[in-house]
């Protein structure tokens, strides 16, 4: 049996307040929809009453022979019948709404599907910059505290006089399986994605603001790294842009303006490090171990505890799951009547760095073009990965610094520089992280037109933004991809003159 309700409208005009209606109606439903053949009906009305009565049930015929009964009730949109009389034509307009319930003895198979044309679109036209917080002022936890501590109340509640389950993995000690493909593909898209900036860095200008330091040795200058940093600010296009946003040091002296110099691929992807553990599960760092503890990406130490074998950094795998013998206790189950361990060996190739000399930049617009749309693929391709991977393997930030640890709680080292850290002695507020604390994107102003004039200081709320990698790729001849168009503000018109802008409303 199969139940419908549905809703069909018209508006229909008379002379009188019996209202022939001999209608072929389209009926949409919650559930299913088809067309019905309707037999010519009359309806009446009093000008009180709210709906308008049929003068007897009818029966309704669906095109496949199945027959059903419905009890009619026409209501005006404003939910009390309202006549508009015209004193020259003397016409009743009146727009209702039939409502019905109906039953068909009709199986969910030989109903006609409805042809509906919806057009969605996930991305807003325009949003808002990301929030630049203040280092005084702690990060905002990605769930409120008030809905973490509901859910756990909720939680208890549900676990009261039930039996304790087993633990999932990956916290019983094992890996989730299927997401070990998964790992390998996000550690090669991030160094895919190191190798094609080395490149498009050699073709496309990407400024930072710091000062360069020239040594000279024998009448031969030496560039050395960019030292001295001012402020972590970057700008992709010829020349640096002229807004008085400088927040560092001697900023007051140069009156906000940046001293722009030449950006490596350490300042477009942010090098976010985080302890590289052998036991996920094993006891928190301790401050004393600091130094004697490697530290990796923390994006390949993701891939790492997700399944990714590097022969340079070996993790603990166990085959059976850990047996708890208390709430932060645990011994590994005796795996000796398991056959010996086969060596572990990559499930896929492992890319690696190119040294910066080796990295070859593109010849014409179309290697560009193609190495920028690889870019861009890698860049999108890492992203969902880790955010993927990130809902099953814990990831933890500090609310008062970037420091980041892979696992299931922070480590203990007190390290901790942030404002007002002697209050915690230099230990770290850990909370749960969100992908841009693990990958930050590192916002750039965007360029409209990279042959045009350049940015002009009194346009600024004119202009959009765009992360460092997508603005690099974008002016290397990539797309523009959809969810980075809403704070690019593409379609938003920009005066030719700081006069044409002050006549904007």
């Amino acid at each position: 049996m199969l139940v419908s309700s549905s809703v069909a409208k018209w508006t229909d005009c008379g002379s009188s307040s019996n209202y022939p209606l001999c209608t072929m109606a389209l009926f949409h439903s919650k559930l299913r929809s088809s067309f019905l053949r309707m037999e010519p009906f009359t309806v009446s009305f009093l000008p009180s009453s709210e709906f308008l009565k049929l003068s007897s049930y009818h029966s309704f015929q669906a095109p496949n022979g199945a027959f059903g009964q419905a009890q009619l009730y026409l209501r005006s949109r404003n939910n009390t019948m309202k006549d508009y009389m015209s004193s020259s034509h003397g016409l009743y307009a009146i727009a209702s709404e039939i409502w019905h319930s109906f039953k068909s003895r009709t199986t969910p198979r030989m109903v006609r599907q409805p042809h509906e044309l919806v057009i969605t679109n996930e991305y807003p036209q325009n949003a808002d910059f990301p929030r630049n917080y203040s280092r005084k002022e702690k990060k905002p936890f990605p769930i409120p505290i008030v809905e973490l501590r509901r859910a756990a109340r909720e939680r208890f509640k549900k676990s009261k006089g039930q039996p304790k389950g087993r633990a999932p993995p990956p916290k019983n000690g094992l890996l989730v399986q299927c997401l070990v493909p998964l790992a390998y593909d996000v550690f090669n898209a991030r160094i895919t994605l190191i190798n094609n900036l080395k490149k498009l860095l050699k073709v496309v200008p990407v400024h930072a603001c710091g000062e360069m330091v020239i040594v000279n040795f024998d009448k031969m200058f030496l560039l050395l790294n960019t030292i001295g940093w001012w402020c972590n600010e970057l700008h992709v296009g010829p020349e640096g842009h002229p807004f008085k946003s400088c927040k560092g040091k001697h900023a007051t002296l140069r009156k906000g303006l940046h001293q722009w110099t030449n950006a490596a691929v350490e300042d477009v992807l942010v090098p976010i490090e985080a302890y590289h553990l052998y036991d996920p599960l094993g006891k928190r760092i301790k401050h004393e171990e600091r130094f004697s503890i490697p530290r990796i990406p923390a994006v390949m130490e993701l891939c790492i505890q997700a399944g990714v074998y590097v022969p340079e950094y070996p993790t603990k795998r166990r085959r059976k799951p850990i047996i708890r013998i208390g709430k932060r206790e645990f011994v590994d189950a005796d795996e000796s009547d398991l056959p010996d361990p086969v060596p572990e060996v990559p499930l896929k190739p492992l890319l690696t760095e190119l040294p910066i000399s080796k990295a070859v930049a593109p010849t014409n617009e179309e290697e560009k073009t193609l190495l920028a749309e690889e870019t861009l693929q890698a860049w999108e391709k890492m992203r969902k990965g880790a955010k993927k991977l990130m809902q099953m393997y814990r990831v933890r930030v500090c609310g008062y610094c970037p420091e980041v640890h892979v696992g299931h709680s922070g480590h203990k080292a007190q390290n901790c520089g942030a404002h007002k850290h002697q209050q915690r002695n230099g230990q770290h507020g850990w909370q749960s992280a969100v992908l841009d604390d693990l990958i930050p994107p590192r916002y750039v102003w965007h360029v409209p037109d990279v042959d045009g004039p350049p940015l002009q200081r009194e346009l600024r709320n004119f202009y959009g933004q765009a992360p460092a990698v997508v603005e690099i790729c974008v002016q290397a001849g990539a797309a523009v991809p959809d969810q980075y168009k809403s704070t690019m503000r593409l379609d938003i018109g920009i005066p030719s003159s700081v006069k044409e802008a002050e006549m904007v409303v």
